[in-house]
C-alpha cells in the first residue's frame, strides 16, 4: 500500500456524525497510551496527524482519518484509563459498542497491546468482544523497540497464553513506531481487508 494522501476527517460521538461517503473503515482499539496515534502517524508517514499525548485518555471521540480518498482509519477512545470518571467510561463504552456493532463499512479491527506486558483484563475483553462480532483482528504488539530481539517469541507466547489467536480471522504482528518494525506488514493487512468483498 502506497500512502499518497491522508487527512483528519471528523471526530464523532454518534452515528449521525460518521462520514457518509460509504468508504471502508479499519478501527484501532487499545488501552490509553498504547501507541495508537503513533501507529497511525507511522503508517500514514505523517508526523503529527494523530496527536500523541503523554497524558493517557486524551482521545474521547471516534477520530476518522481519510486515507488515499479510499478508506478511513478510525481511532476509538482508549480503554482502561482510571482517571476518567466511571460515567465517562460507560459513555465511551457505549460509543465504541455502537460503532463496532452497527457500522456496515467496518472491515477489521487493529487491537494494540503493549508488547512489554501481559494483555490486561481490558485487552482480553476487547479481543473477546471483537471475536464475538466476528471481525478480522490484527493483534499488534506495540513498543517492541523496548524489547530485546531474542525475547520477541516470548512476547508472542505470552499473548497466545491469554488470547486464543489460533483462529482464521486473527493475525499477530510485533510493531515499533520508533524503528518502523513491520510497518509494511500492517499496511499489507489493511490492504487485504480492503480487497475482501
Amino acid at each position: 500500500m502506497i500512502i499518497k494522501q491522508s487527512d483528519f476527517a471528523v471526530s464523532a460521538v454518534k452515528a449521525s456524525q460518521y462520514p457518509q461517503d460509504g468508504l471502508d473503515e479499519i478501527a484501532l482499539a487499545g488501552r490509553s497510551n498504547v501507541g495508537k496515534s503513533s501507529l497511525i502517524n507511522t503508517i500514514l508517514q505523517r508526523k503529527n496527524l494523530a496527536r500523541t499525548s503523554s497524558s493517557p485518555g486524551k482521545t474521547q471521540t471516534l477520530n476518522f482519518y481519510r486515507v488515499n480518498d479510499n478508506f478511513y482509519l478510525v481511532d476509538v477512545p482508549g480503554y482502561g484509563y482510571a482517571k476518567v470518571s466511571k460515567k465517562q467510561r460507560e459513555e465511551f463504552g457505549e460509543m465504541i459498542q455502537d460503532y463496532l456493532e452497527t457500522r456496515a463499512y467496518l472491515k477489521g479491527l487493529i487491537l494494540l497491546i503493549d508488547g512489554r506486558h501481559e494483555p490486561t483484563a481490558d485487552d482480553i475483553a476487547m479481543y473477546d468482544y471483537a471475536q464475538y462480532l466476528n471481525l478480522p483482528i490484527l493483534v499488534v504488539a506495540t513498543k517492541m523497540d523496548k524489547i530485546k530481539k531474542n525475547a520477541f517469541n516470548k512476547t508472542e507466547a505470552t499473548f497466545r497464553k491469554h488470547l486464543d489467536m489460533n483462529k482464521d480471522n486473527v493475525t499477530f504482528i510485533p510493531f515499533s513506531s520508533e524503528t518502523k518494525l513491520n510497518v509494511e506488514k500492517v499496511k499489507d493487512w489493511i490492504q487485504d481487508r480492503l480487497d475482501e468483498e
